[in-house]
């Protein structure tokens, strides 16, 4: 089986330079299921748009390549620059998004124009907005509805010209109610909201990102790229898919590993029985919000 031909813009990846095997990303997003080609038109439509972007979709569902598909999209002449809100300092928080002047703080010899910086004439990705700290929420509005930054230790404002996309895998709505949210900064965002479905949503996607990975990972082993057998690809299609893409993708290299002859099987795959995913889906409707997340994005690595 040689690998699938994509129609024009139906597979989105990251490029080589961006690529980490170690990352816990979704490493490529389709559009070929009716759903996923109804939200392609969604994010070209927004991608021209003057409107801030927040993607909501589960761990591993590829957020960020449609947040990179909107930059292209949109044709702004900037960076793309994309950072995870999980790994913003608390303490350095201000001088990270904004900047700072030289000499701010002990050890800040050179200013640095901070990521809103960086972005100037592009769009900064801000990955799982929830984890932004309340204190930098009211300040990452006022930058985004004025147009300027204030640098850490700077005297004058500094004219920004940023799109902004960010993206969750909670539901944000609550975490206002629960006061862990700014709502304001939540009402700005859910102007431009895009709903990245979760894999089990898009069946249609399946097959196409496993032959997908089927056809990276047997030209980087250089290994002959078996077919995936009629029954494998029931049991593809038929399996809920918690952790999403990146589930998949690791589901197919385990299977081009351990399958002999030309065909993936369904014990090559080794998912789990549907005993064993009917008690795996009681005890996740058990766990609250933010532990359910958190064993996702466990299940996604």
């Amino acid at each position: 089986m040689s690998r699938p031909a994509f129609p024009q813009q139906a597979l989105l990846t990251f490029a080589d330079t961006e690529k980490s095997p170690l990352s816990i990303r979704a490493k490529a997003l389709v559009f070929v299921d009716p759903r996923s080609r109804q939200l392609r038109e969604q994010a070209n439509t927004l991608a021209v748009a003057n409107l801030p972007v927040l993607i909501v979709g589960e761990t591993g569902t590829g957020k960020e390549l449609l947040a990179r598909h909107v930059h292209r999209e949109s044709e702004r002449g900037g960076l793309f620059v994309a950072v995870s809100c999980g790994a913003i300092s608390p303490q350095w928080g201000d001088a990270e998004l904004f900047g700072h002047a030289a000499g701010a703080y002990s050890g800040a010899a050179s200013s640095r124009a901070g990521w809103f910086g960086s972005a100037n004439g592009g769009t900064l990705y801000l990955d799982e907005i929830g984890d932004l700290p309340l204190a930098l929420q009211d300040k990452l509005l006022a930058a985004l509805e004025t147009r300027e930054v204030h640098r850490v230790g700077g005297h004058q404002a500094t004219p920004v010209d940023v799109r902004l996309v960010t993206a969750t895998s909670i539901d944000l709505a609550q975490a206002v109610a629960a006061g862990k949210f700014s709502e304001r900064l939540f009402h700005y965002l859910d102007e431009g909201r895009l709903v990245l479905p979760a894999l089990r949503e898009r069946p249609g996607d399946i097959l196409p990102l496993a032959e997908y990975f089927l056809g990276i990972y047997a030209q980087r082993l250089g290994l002959d790229i078996p077919q995936i057998g009629p029954a494998a690809q029931a049991a593809l299609e038929g399996h809920p898919w918690h952790g999403n893409t990146r589930e998949l993708e690791n589901v197919i290299h385990f299977a081009l590993l351990v399958s002999v002859g030309e065909e993936i099987l369904p014990q090559h795959l080794n998912l789990p029985s549907a005993v064993s995913l009917q008690s795996l889906e009681r005890q996740l409707e058990r766990l609250g919000s933010e532990e359910r997340q958190l064993l996702l994005r466990r299940l996604a690595g």
